[in-house]
């Protein structure tokens, strides 16, 4: 059992820092969100993620898991301190790691302070946000002009590859867990503590593992745009996206994960990254032109959408429009650079008249749009609607009683977003349907 502290009780922190207890380590986590922090103290959730509910009530009942917001408590309990706070993108598309900076600063004092009551001192100090390569060259920096003779302490970097609604399971079951150290003491450290967990362990050095996530989410992201942009020819020549994607994918070099047309990616870790990934290029005098074209097609995809609704009811001005999905994924909470947020924005400058449905994301929605009319089930959303635009795949929408959606709405109008919906039932039913990259409407 190893001491494991994480700094950042968001999506990656509290999952991990829940897993690790699930696993048999003893974990505290720290956030300096007061108000966060009394919630889980409570065992309320601060956001919804499959499964998680369950591992964090276990880990606090059998008194593996705590929760903090000083960081210095953290410091002194801990041997191991995964650092996870949020990297956002700046204006202009860099990540900001003003956050990863605080937080090691903060550990520095707090490493200070102890070295007053101990005369020696080991910390493994763990990069888990997603950070741009050479950010480990910054934190080792940070630390030696801030921490006192006396102190030892390493640095690494454990980028994580966990998907926001199954979290938990990909953290529990993942492909490969990365790491990037710089000795043998701090490799035999992580065999330790990831010695519970079968999969295939990569040690690499700090950069490599740095750029690893930026490499594989970009590459992902790249894959999404690129079927989106066949969708657009699909639709131009009346081919199918889906039967394109189907014959691409059974060659085992391409594969079939992420060849799906829809509206495009979100999240809080594929625009981000990307962008950041081709801001950290140009820095070191690489043009990635490759990944601006990514981030292009991606935009294109929200715009599409708009049109098909205006091919569908000619003016915007006045029509209903419900909007049944608004997390950028099912199974999350989030909305964070939400497709549908986009949607709803361009709509709302066209005067469009706005309901719209989640299961989960409605609250956090709010708070960005308090104006629209929030219903509470799609039954409702399609209630004298001129159109329903589907935009995240959630299970329960699949099993609709489209006839009664059908006589509930003014005019029978679908535009299928993510392509999830059975089609031809749905056309057979006597509604216009239209997907992306597939059944284009006629002009």
């Amino acid at each position: 059992m190893k001491r494991i502290g994480i700094v950042g009780a968001g999506h990656v922190g509290l999952v991990t820092g829940a897993c690790f207890a699930k696993i048999g380590h003893w974990v505290i986590c720290a956030d300096n969100d007061e108000e966060k922090i009394r919630k889980l103290k409570n065992l309320e959730m601060p956001f919804y993620e499959p499964k998680l509910e369950e591992i964090v009530k276990e880990g606090v009942k059998n008194k593996r898991l705590f929760f903090t917001t000083s960081i210095k408590e953290l410091t002194e309990k801990s041997e191991v301190i995964f650092i996870a706070v949020g990297t956002p993108s700046t204006s202009d598309g860099r990540a900001d790691l003003s956050y990863v900076e605080n937080v090691t600063v903060e550990i520095a004092e707090a490493l200070r302070e102890l070295k007053k009551k101990k005369k020696s001192i080991y910390r493994l100090i763990v990069e888990k946000s997603t950070v741009p390569v050479l950010t480990g060259e910054w934190v080792k920096k940070t630390l030696n002009l801030l921490t006192p003779t006396g102190v030892d302490f390493d640095i690494a970097a454990n980028p994580e590859f966990l998907r926001e609604g199954s979290a938990v399971d990909d953290f529990m079951k993942p492909d490969r867990i990365v790491i990037g150290v710089e000795n043998e003491k701090s490799k035999k450290i992580f065999e330790e503590i990831y010695a519970p967990i079968k999969a295939p362990i990569i040690f690499t050095d700090i950069k490599s593992a740095e750029l690893i996530k930026h490499a594989s989410n970009s590459f992902l992201a790249l894959k999404i745009s690129y079927i989106n942009a066949i969708s657009q020819i699909c639709e131009k020549v009346g081919a199918d996206v889906e039967k394109v994607a189907e014959g691409m994918g059974y060659d085992k070099r391409i594969g079939k994960e992420f060849l799906k047309a829809g509206v495009g990616y979100g999240g809080s870790c594929f625009p981000k990254d990307v962008s950041a990934f081709i801001h950290l290029a140009k820095e070191i005098g690489y043009s990635f032109n490759l990944l601006k074209e990514v981030e292009k097609i991606n935009k294109e995809q929200r715009k599409l959408i708009v049109k098909k609704a205006r091919q569908f009811l000619w003016n915007l001005k006045g029509k209903r429009i419900g909007i049944l999905g608004l997390s950028f994924k099912p199974n999350t909470d989030d909305i964070r650079e939400s497709p549908a947020l986009d949607i709803i924005k361009i709509l709302k400058g066209e005067k469009a008249e706005i309901k719209c449905y989640d299961p989960k994301a409605m609250e956090n929605t709010k708070k960005i749009f308090p104006e629209l009319e929030y219903c509470e089930n799609p039954y409702k959303v399609a209630e004298k609607s001129d159109l329903l635009i589907f935009l995240t795949e959630w299970e329960e929408f699949k099993k609709l009683d489209f006839k009664k959606i059908k006589e509930l709405m003014r005019m029978p109008y679908i535009i299928d977003g993510r392509n999830f919906l059975d089609a031809e039932k749905i056309i057979k039913m006597g509604f216009y349907y239209t997907g992306v990259g597939k059944y284009p409407i006629k002009k």
